[in-house]
C-alpha cells in the first residue's frame, strides 16, 4: 500500500498528502485491520499478487477507492469498486452507498457515474489538503439501483 499512498498523481484528490515514509502506511493499514466490521468493510485489490489499491467503505455507508496512478484507466477502479459494492449491500442493512468526491477528478467521477452514483449535491471548501482547500461533488448509489451488482 505504501507505493499507492506515497504517489503524488494519485494522492492528488485523496483526503491527505503523499505519505511520506513507510510507517505512515503502516499505521494506515492496521487502522483499517482493525476498524469495526460493523461500520468498516474495506479491501485491499490486488493485481498479479501485487496491491495496486483499495476500494470499499472505511465509515458505512461512504465508498472510497484509490488506485496506484500507473493502473489507471485500465478498468480495475470499476471492477473493485463493482465487486465491493455487491459485498456492501449483501452484509449491511444500508439503503444507499454515497461518495465524496473531488469536483477535478473527473476520472473517478466518471467511474461512480458508470456504477450508476447519482450526485445529490456539491460544497465548496471541505477539505483542507496540503494546505490547499478542496471542494466535494457527493454522490448516492440506492440500494434498488443497484440490482444489477
Amino acid at each position: 500500500m505504501h507505493a499507492v499512498l506515497s504517489d503524488p498523481i494519485a494522492m492528488r484528490y485523496w483526503s491527505t498528502p503523499p505519505h511520506t515514509d513507510i510507517e505512515q502506511t503502516r499505521q494506515w493499514v492496521q487502522a483499517m485491520v482493525d476498524a469495526d466490521p460493523a461500520v468498516c468493510d474495506d479491501f485491499i485489490v490486488e493485481l498479479d499478487g501485487e496491491v495496486i489499491g483499495k476500494a470499499g467503505c472505511w465509515r458505512l455507508p461512504e465508498i472510497g477507492f484509490i488506485l496506484r496512478s500507473d493502473h489507471w484507466r485500465r478498468g480495475f477502479a470499476f471492477e473493485a469498486l463493482r465487486a465491493a459494492i455487491a459485498h456492501i449491500f449483501a452484509h449491511h442493512a444500508i439503503e444507499a452507498i454515497t461518495a465524496d468526491a473531488d469536483p477535478r477528478n473527473n476520472g473517478s467521477l466518471g467511474v461512480l457515474r458508470k456504477l450508476g452514483f447519482t450526485e445529490t449535491h456539491r460544497a465548496p471548501r471541505t477539505w483542507l489538503v496540503g494546505g490547499e482547500w478542496c471542494d466535494s461533488v457527493y454522490l448516492r448509489l440506492a440500494r434498488s439501483a443497484a440490482d444489477r451488482f
